[in-house]
């Protein structure tokens, strides 16, 4: 009696074909999110850099990425090459904003953004955090002679807001229910916001305040602005990397914790905001702060 040879279902072949297809691609994800393997086949590594987030990225005067953020990843490519047992390994560099650091990071173009990015939870579904390397408060920036002091003197005013940042839902929070009327205007940077209001297109500038302290350093008339009115969020900034890469966060925690620990960052901190920096040799005198010193004292990326 000869053997019956039973068909497979059509939609288990199917399914295998498709699973067959579908492996290549699931390979090359897995590569594309193991950045110390990218790195070892490419001898390179990009960094995100901000232009205008003076003290932590932004632009010197040969037009070089320097702060406190972009030092922090060198030490991170110190450690790279040491794991990966590289003599060198070359630095990129890709210029991003607010609108685009995250979409840059998942794609690929950036490996790690050295910039002043909030670590936010919902953002972590997106993209992965370094341990904080800074935190601060939510304030706003206006003229001197303004008289605006709270929150409640913006009624009918314009308020400039950096494209992509979460200062102007922050402003819409805090409200709380007074029905405050404000008509938002969005700069492409930190440094088109600070315009607006220097320009008197905008009567006030809503931001971190350490990058609110960066830009009045920075100004023709430092004191002509002011940083002022209650926080409308205490914030966390960190160093954003692709999301479901064990192996690289590792490593960056480990540095980034090991040089809180050592005391090395808060030498930088210094060096960066409480000493003259390029290109102009401005001093942002901006004191390490106690949630700072908590960050350092207790590394964490947990988010807010």
């Amino acid at each position: 009696m000869p053997k019956l040879r039973l068909p497979i279902p059509f939609g288990a072949a199917a399914l295998a074909v498709a699973f067959a297809a579908l492996l290549p691609h699931v390979a090359a994800q897995a590569q594309e999110n193991d950045t110390l393997a990218k790195i070892k086949a490419s001898g390179a590594i990009t960094f995100g850099y901000r232009e205008s987030s003076f003290g932590f990225s932004y632009l010197d005067g040969n037009l070089k990425p320097v702060g406190y953020s972009i030092e922090i990843c060198n030490r991170i490519v110190e450690a790279v090459k040491t794991e990966l047992k590289l003599p060198a390994v070359e630095i990129k560099y890709q210029a991003v904003t607010s609108a685009n650091r995250i979409p840059l990071v998942q794609n690929g173009t950036v490996d790690i953004e050295c910039g002043s990015t909030t670590n936010l939870v919902e953002r972590q579904k997106q993209v992965a955090f370094s341990p904080d390397i800074f935190r601060y408060n939510v304030r706003m920036l206006v003229k001197a002679d303004s008289g605006i002091r709270s929150i409640a003197d913006l009624q009918g005013k314009t308020v400039a807001t950096t494209t992509g940042t979460t200062s102007f839902r922050l402003l819409r929070e805090a409200d709380k229910g007074r029905n405050l009327e404000v008509n938002n205007l969005g700069g492409k940077d930190h440094s088109d916001s600070f315009l607006l209001v220097e320009s008197g297109r905008a009567q006030a500038f809503v931001l971190d305040d350490i990058l609110l302290a960066g830009q009045i350093a920075n100004a023709r008339n430092p004191k002509d602005f002011i940083i002022t009115g209650e926080s409308l969020r205490t914030e966390n900034q960190s160093l954003m990397l692709r999301k479901d890469d064990p192996a690289f966060k590792a490593l960056v925690d480990r540095v980034v914790s090991g040089m809180m620990k050592s005391g090395e960052m808060e030498k930088l901190y210094n060096k960066w905001f409480m000493s003259p920096i390029p290109p102009k040799g401005i001093n942002i005198n901006y004191p390490l702060n106690a949630e700072t010193k908590e960050a350092f004292a207790n590394p964490s990326s947990k988010g807010i």
